[in-house]
This record gives C-alpha cells, sequence and structure tokens, in this order.
C-alpha cells in the first residue's frame, strides 16, 4: 500500500474510533483508562477536632463514550443492603462491555458505618441526608456532602441514591420519583424509577428547589439539572439476598434503560404510584411497640401501634391519619420524639397514575419524607 493511502486509512480510522472512544476518567486521586475497573478513597480531612474519614469508590469505565451513572450507597450508616450490592456488582460489571461510565460510592458515610448508627452520624449528631450540598468548611457530615457533590454529582449526567430500611425500619421497597425538578429532568427521573423495577414509586412534589439548599442527596443532582432516584429496598441491618437481588435487579435495568449495557430486565409493568405519603412521628420519647406489619393496609384513625414510658405505663396511641399502606414501622423498641415511627402512602388514581399527578409542587416546611 502507498505510504501516502496508509496514512489517509490510518488517520481515518483514528477519527472515526476517537469519537466513540473514551478518554480517561479521573475520581479524585483515582484515573481509569476505557475498559478498566479501579477503585481508591475520597479524602475528608480532619478539621476542628474530628478525625475525618475516607469516602470509598470504584470507577467502571467503559470502552466508548456514555452516561456517568452515580451509585451512591451507605448515606445512612446501618442501611446495608445497598452497600453489600455495591461489593457485588463492582465485580460482576464488565468495562469492557460498558457504554459510558459507572461511579460507585460504596459507603457514603463511614462514621455512621463503622459506629453502627442510625439516621446520625457519631461525629457531629447530623443526617448526612439533610446537609446537601455541604460546606467545605462545616461539620464532617457537611464536608462529606461538599466532597460528594464535588467529585461526584457533579461529574454524573444521572445519579441514585440507594437506600434500606435503617436498622431500626421494616420496610417494603419503593423508591422516590422527584417531580420538583425541571419538567425533563422529572420525566427523566420518572422513567429511571420504572427502569429500576421497583413497583412501588412513591410521587415527592416537596423538595426544595434552591441549589444551594437541597438538603437530600438526590436533589442536590436535580437541582443541578441531573435526573436523580432514591430507592429503598430492605431493612432492619439484615443482609439478605432478596433485597440485595433487588438492587443487583435495579442497576441492571437502569444500563440498560440508559443504553449503557445491551442486556437487562424490561421496566416495571404494573407500576403503583403513590400520592399522598406522611412520615408519622413519635409524640414522645419511650418504648415502642409497633401493631402491624410493613405493606398491610390501614384505615384512618387505625392503630399502628403504641408508646410507653420505661416503666411500661402507655403514653401514646399511634394511629394512622389517612387510608393507606404501610411503608415502613420502625421495628426495634427504642423512639425518640420527633422521630419516625412509621411511613404511610395512599394510592393514586389510575387515571392520575398516568401522568403521576405532574401538577404536585413544593409546599414550604414540608420536606422531611426520607430519612
Amino acid at each position: 500500500m502507498p505510504k501516502l493511502m496508509s496514512l489517509t486509512l490510518g488517520v481515518f480510522l483514528l477519527c472515526v474510533n476517537g469519537a466513540y472512544a473514551q478518554t480517561p476518567f479521573t475520581v479524585g486521586s483515582v484515573t481509569a483508562v476505557a475498559g478498566t475497573t479501579m477503585s481508591g478513597t475520597l479524602e475528608v480531612a480532619s478539621r476542628s477536632g474530628d478525625t475525618g474519614t475516607t469516602i470509598p469508590f470504584t470507577i467502571i469505565h467503559g470502552a466508548t463514550n456514555g452516561p456517568v451513572l452515580a451509585l451512591i450507597a451507605g448515606t445512612h450508616g446501618m442501611e446495608y443492603v445497598p452497600i453489600i450490592a455495591l461489593q457485588r456488582l463492582r465485580t460482576a460489571i464488565d468495562p469492557k462491555a460498558l457504554r459510558g461510565t459507572i461511579i460507585m460510592v460504596h459507603i457514603a458515610n463511614m462514621p455512621s458505618f463503622l459506629g453502627r448508627t442510625i439516621y446520625y452520624s457519631p461525629a457531629d449528631g447530623k443526617n448526612l441526608n439533610r446537609v446537601f450540598p455541604g460546606r467545605a468548611d462545616g461539620t464532617l457530615s457537611e464536608r462529606i456532602a461538599e466532597t460528594l457533590t464535588r467529585e461526584v454529582i457533579t461529574r454524573a449526567t444521572h445519579v441514585v441514591d440507594l437506600h434500606c430500611g435503617d436498622g431500626n425500619e421494616s420496610l417494603s421497597p419503593y423508591s422516590y420519583w422527584i417531580t420538583t425538578g425541571p419538567a425533563g429532568i422529572a420525566d427523566q427521573g420518572r422513567a429511571m424509577a420504572l427502569a429500576f423495577g421497583l413497583d412501588h414509586i412513591v410521587v415527592d412534589g416537596e423538595r426544595p428547589t434552591d441549589p444551594a439548599a437541597s438538603l437530600y442527596l438526590s436533589n442536590t443532582a436535580i437541582t443541578r439539572g441531573k435526573p436523580a432516584l432514591t430507592t429503598e429496598t430492605g431493612g432492619m441491618a439484615l443482609v439478605d439476598d432478596g433485597a440485595i437481588a433487588l438492587v443487583e435487579r435495579g442497576v441492571a435495568g437502569l444500563l440498560r434503560h440508559l443504553a449503557m449495557h445491551r442486556d437487562g430486565p424490561p421496566p416495571v409493568g404494573a407500576p403503583i404510584f403513590i400520592g399522598r405519603n406522611e412520615v408519622i412521628r413519635a409524640g414522645a420519647t419511650g418504648i415502642f411497640y409497633p401493631a402491624i406489619d410493613r405493606g398491610r393496609s390501614v384505615a384512618l384513625g387505625s392503630k399502628i401501634g403504641h408508646i410507653t414510658d420505661f416503666h411500661g405505663r402507655i403514653i401514646e396511641e399511634v394511629v394512622a391519619s389517612f387510608d393507606g399502606e404501610v411503608l415502613y414501622i420502625v421495628g426495634t423498641p427504642p423512639v425518640t420524639k420527633g422521630e419516625p415511627v412509621a411511613m404511610i402512602g395512599a394510592r393514586q388514581p389510575s387515571a392520575a397514575a398516568k401522568e403521576a399527578d405532574q401538577s404536585r409542587r413544593p409546599s414550604p416546611g414540608r420536606v422531611l419524607k426520607e430519612k
């Protein structure tokens, strides 16, 4: 072959391949080249007397360009199911068969994970899922949130905050579809919820819209123009294969939906959209006795449980505030005034479910649905 023709063909092939080939992808100090899996940690430096922490993560960098999907587990440290699911998915996903990139955050809240605490960090007493987008000069939870916002959420095109029932919660699987973002982002979030495959989808139109006060991890992505989803599977600090399989199935469905992988399960066929929903909170500190299981239907005024003082005297009867279904209920005795004891949801009418009540809009002061 003449040298000029050979050179021309080589340049042509380079241009064609370069249009689709992945450039290296970096998170923190870790860089992955196309078709590789790399792991590392994000360092959250010590400050103001705390010891700082680390955030373990993995980059699965596909062979060709595509979406950047962030999968974040361990926002609450005792929610073990998604943490273990990502451990398995890390080695199960072949980067050479992947289009795009996955950022896996294995444990977002290491102080809570190692301290075995529900809701709050033992380092500063804050709920990590209430301090986003965080502060670089804040408490440890706020600095974790700032690190995740800067290093993970900012780099992603799609975000999933993987939760489960915390160490005290017996929970039926469901996801949150947040509708307070721009219309196009909300529509993409709905499609992500369907692709993840959990048949119960809570429609949440009460999230903050200010990017500087987004509060929740998934909402931080949405207020920055990125579709996002929160999922809930498992609970009671149990690591069971059935709940883990729901996360694995959900991720596979998302990869198929985003055209990041050829194979995967189809979207959920008969979704149940939960419109009205409410977290019922304890009116007193004491010992909680549940009277009903997760997944059960309840009527307005029916008993969910009761709280006694520490000598056994009943000090509060906990009842349903409307007809609905128990999405989760606290399954351990300790309860503190103001903390959740249950979450109730009511199904939307089938006609409204087609659009999942797009008309819902934020109302001030009522943004504490998630844990």
